[in-house]
C-alpha cells in the first residue's frame, strides 16, 4: 500500500481518535500536494462539529444564566427547549460528519 494513500486515509479516520490534531500534523509533515489536500479537507470536516459545539455551549450557558436571573417565574419556550434542539442538531451534524469521514477514508484507500 502506498504511504501517501495511507496518510490521506488516516487523516479522515482520525475523526475517531485524534480529530483536529492529526490532519494538521499530516498537512505540515508531508510534501505531497494530494495528501495536503486530503488533510485540509479532513481538518475542515473535523472543524465543523467543533465550531458548532462551541456555539452550543454558548447558547446553553446563556440560557441557563438568563433563566437563573430572570424575574419571571416561568421560563420561555426557547430557554427550555432551544438548547435541547441544538443538542439534537449537534448530534445529527456529528454523525453526518463521522460517516462522511469514514466514507472518504475508504475511498482514498481504494
Amino acid at each position: 500500500m502506498d504511504n501517501n494513500k495511507l496518510l490521506s486515509a488516516l487523516s479522515y479516520f482520525s475523526v475517531l481518535f485524534a480529530p483536529l490534531i492529526l490532519p494538521i500534523i499530516v498537512f505540515f509533515i508531508t510534501h505531497d500536494t494530494k495528501v495536503k489536500q486530503h488533510a485540509k479537507r479532513s481538518f475542515i470536516s473535523h472543524l465543523i462539529p467543533f465550531i458548532f459545539m462551541i456555539i452550543l455551549f454558548i447558547v446553553i450557558y446563556s440560557s441557563v444564566f438568563s433563566m437563573s436571573y430572570s424575574s419571571f417565574n416561568q421560563p420561555s419556550f426557547f430557554m427550555t427547549s432551544g438548547p435541547l434542539l441544538l443538542v439534537f442538531l449537534y448530534l445529527v451534524i456529528y454523525i453526518i460528519t463521522l460517516i462522511w469521514n469514514i466514507i472518504q477514508g475508504v475511498k482514498v484507500l481504494r
